[in-house]
């Protein structure tokens, strides 16, 4: 008998990691391993999903839209928020026990909250696309920092009380699973990657490449930084960054760096591989992440990575000097420095690109799905 998984996660219509990564593992489940799967959302109803995800998928919206509150203040935002909460809570309850799933994955937002008060018979997994360090951060703009600092650590402390309740909380590195002390039901599976393309790069293109959404935790601004050093030795190369969100502030300091000649920002592509294999280096200029996926895809796509060492995920994926460079966060003189170095040595940048694609076969679907699909199974296992 097939295994019946619910996913929780607010929305589809975001081009995010986590959204991504979901489809993905959901696809699969049902047309590989045949699994019944049914995705939970509370908000984007009507709108398009962002990654193509398979008819076998079924998908059900609460709508209730919490997107609607954000721009209430304080004390109306946490009161409608309330209210919310316990819609959100009653509803997904009745669907719980309508579909009755032998595995419920919250992804560790809003249902994480009350997830384990639904007795529904299913096991309950949590599943941390972010790291411990950078999970949440509270929007206390015109407030102390000493009050910013309360509502985390009490926010911590309710989280970390729900955790202790689930089965399992599956993280996505060794790095921040070590942060979890409090916890013995942790456990570490990477993000899968949709496909090895048959074809790579042969990093003869001068073109370096980024990719990720124009926020401020992607550094892309101390990447136009490092790009005005390495511009300034190699001014035949071009930077060219792939995302989805506001340019503006990253278009002013271009033109300020005086870069405007050889960086370019462009929309979000479904098909990034294609982008990559026209690359020769792949700059990583990330403050925080909870895996980096993006250093994967491009690995995939035979081309070395040049990359902030920052918590969490690069220091695991990347054998600095092997199949990549790992540099000191935020240390912008020593990416733009790295960069210059791979851009100097074709030899070195061509063995890294090859060494880079042996890698990310570790990070294949098939690969990483067993692990989910052996988790499941042990779960349910627990109960015969």
């Amino acid at each position: 008998m097939a295994i019946k998984i619910a996913y929780c996660i607010p929305s589809l219509f975001s081009v995010g990691g986590m959204e991504k990564v979901l489809t993905l593992k959901a696809n699969y489940f049902t047309e590989v391993f045949g699994y019944d799967v049914t995705i939970i959302l509370t908000d984007g109803k009507n709108l398009s999903y962002a990654f193509p995800l398979s008819d076998k998928v079924k998908v059900i919206n609460l709508d209730i839209n919490y997107k609607d509150i954000w721009s209430y203040k304080f004390f109306h935002k946490f009161i409608s928020y309330s209210y919310k909460q316990r819609i959100f809570q009653k509803r997904l309850t009745k669907v719980l026990f309508e579909i009755r799933p032998d595995i419920t994955v919250s992804m560790l937002r809003r249902e994480i909250n009350f997830i384990t008060k639904i007795k529904d018979g299913s096991k309950k997994v949590g599943e941390l696309h972010f790291n411990r360090l950078n999970y949440r951060d509270f929007n206390t703009q015109g407030r102390s920092k000493s009050i910013k600092s309360i509502m985390s650590k009490l926010w911590m402390e309710q989280l970390i009380h729900n955790l202790k309740k689930i089965d399992k909380f599956v993280v996505l590195s060794y790095e921040d699973m070590a942060r979890w002390v409090e916890l013995t039901n942790v456990c570490v599976i990477y993000d899968p990657l949709a496909e090895l393309p048959e074809y790579t790069s042969d990093c003869t293109s001068k073109k370096v490449i980024a990719a990720g959404r124009f926020v401020n935790q992607k550094g892309f601004d101390m990447l136009l930084d490092s790009w005005k050093i390495v511009s300034k030795k190699h001014p035949d190369w071009i930077l060219d960054i792939y995302g989805s969100g506001n340019t503006a502030p990253l278009l002013k300091q271009r033109k300020r760096n005086n870069i405007e000649k050889s960086c370019f920002l462009h929309n979000a592509v479904l098909n990034i591989n294609d982008k990559y294999r026209e690359s020769s280096i792949f700059a990583f200029s990330s403050r925080f992440e909870g895996f980096g996926m993006v250093i994967t895809e491009a690995m995939s796509c035979g081309i070395p990575p040049v990359a902030f060492a920052c918590q969490s995920g690069p220091k695991e994926i990347i054998t600095d000097g092997v199949n990549g460079i790992l540099v000191p966060p935020e240390d912008v003189t020593q990416l733009a420095n790295k960069i210059c170095y791979l851009i100097e040595n074709e030899d070195v940048r061509k063995e890294m690109g090859a060494a880079a694609r042996r890698r990310a076969e570790d990070f294949r679907i098939e690969k990483i799905a067993k692990e989910w699909d052996n988790l499941f199974r042990n779960l349910l296992s627990e109960d015969n």
